[in-house]
């Protein structure tokens, strides 16, 4: 069971590692207004599929699950225009296309991944706690 629940949270581990990077690269790009693609920066996300016994790390040999990275998807809320007829990046009528990401959105994700992170990484604690008394017990 202990391994079970290692293999679990090493994936959740894994997800929300996937899912820190993307929010970092949000924030880098807040105020990217042309991309290789020509067009502003475009706010990406991470979506989660939870895995069942069959299909998590020990599908062959038992009952484990977890959660994996289904797909790292762009966010459709339309672009914020701006007029900046200086700017080389404005259209003819003088808009700016900028990025939709919003700072505070991100930093309210990043917390929460941060704090699902930090969980996951006290389970792995508390697992391995576990398993080294149960040893010592044995001894």
């Amino acid at each position: 069971m202990s391994i079970s629940t290692l293999e679990i949270s090493g994936s959740a581990l894994t997800a929300e590692r996937t899912r820190l990077d993307v929010i970092s690269q949000n924030i880098a790009n807040v105020q990217t207004t042309r991309g290789p693609d020509g067009h502003a920066y475009r706010r990406r996300q991470v979506v989660f599929e939870t895995l069942s016994g069959s299909e998590g790390p020990r599908a062959a040999g038992g009952a484990a699950g977890g959660v994996h990275v289904a797909a790292v998807t762009t966010a459709n809320t339309p672009p914020e225009q701006i007029y900046d007829p200086g700017n080389p990046d404005a259209n003819t009528a003088g808009y700016v296309e900028m990025p939709n990401v919003n700072l505070v959105e991100e930093m309210v994700d990043l917390i929460t991944a941060t704090r699902a992170y930090e969980a996951n990484v006290a389970v792995v604690n508390a697992t391995k706690t576990l398993v080294s008394r149960a040893l010592d017990l044995g001894r």
